[in-house]
């Protein structure tokens, strides 16, 4: 399907879980702003690069990392998949008033204003720091698997699916998600309200439920059986 899906959320509201589930069932690709950055500031190839590293400092500590960085950065990997004939679908992005404003424009121009879909997911701060602060991440398939796990011990000896060994992020830490559920709420949510001026009707879904339960809600908002 040619259409652009954002889906919104706070820290642990499922944001990317939906993105895959909907990149594996419609043949969208999943862009994944955070991990996308995180694997930028984390390269041993940017070590020298002073941007790059106070970009990094801003990632480990749960705060957003400069708006007007990641919209060049996003915008530039957009334009690549626009000239592919897949559809896409975001994770959380764009996650500041600048980078929607940067953003939406070429998202219209790309998949046609009425095809561009954004979808929140809603759940309490005390969900947030309970299934980020548990969450562990499979090293090699994290990417491209739903290879995140809240109910595994944190002594499992390796992913179930590939084999390879667990990690927990840098930023799934309870305070670190504090912050970031703060950041969430001052520099995100403003986001809502400047889609509803520009004509955006924004599907609010319970992410308290199952991932199958509001995966079926997504799909109803896209008019998918």
């Amino acid at each position: 399907m040619r259409i652009a899906v954002m889906i919104y959320g706070p820290p642990g509201a499922g944001k990317g879980t939906q993105a895959k589930l909907l990149a594996h069932k419609l043949g969208l690709i999943h862009f994944d702003s955070g991990k996308y950055l995180e694997s930028v500031v984390h390269d041993p190839a940017n070590e020298n690069d002073p941007m790059v590293q106070k970009e990094r400092i801003l990632f480990d500590t749960g705060k957003l990392l400069t708006p007007s960085w990641i919209l060049g950065v996003v915008k530039e990997a957009v334009s690549s998949i626009g000239k592919t004939n897949f559809g896409i679908v975001f994770s959380g992005s764009p996650r500041t008033l600048l980078e929607a404003e940067g953003l939406m424009p070429l998202l219209e121009k790309i998949y046609d204003k009425k095809n561009v879909i954004p979808v929140v997911l809603t759940v309490k701060p005390e969900t947030s720091i309970e299934r980020n602060s548990s969450r562990l991440v499979c090293d090699l398939c994290s990417g491209v698997m739903l290879a995140s796990y809240h109910l595994l011990p944190i002594t499992a000896p390796a992913c179930p699916v590939c084999g390879s060994a667990f990690r927990r992020r840098s930023l799934d830490n309870p305070e670190t998600i504090k912050v970031r559920l703060k950041e969430y709420e001052e520099r995100t949510v403003p986001i809502f309200a400047f889609l509803k001026e520009r004509g955006y009707n924004i599907a609010e879904i319970d992410g308290e439920r199952s991932p199958k339960e509001v995966f079926q809600s997504i799909l109803q908002v896209l008019g998918v059986k």
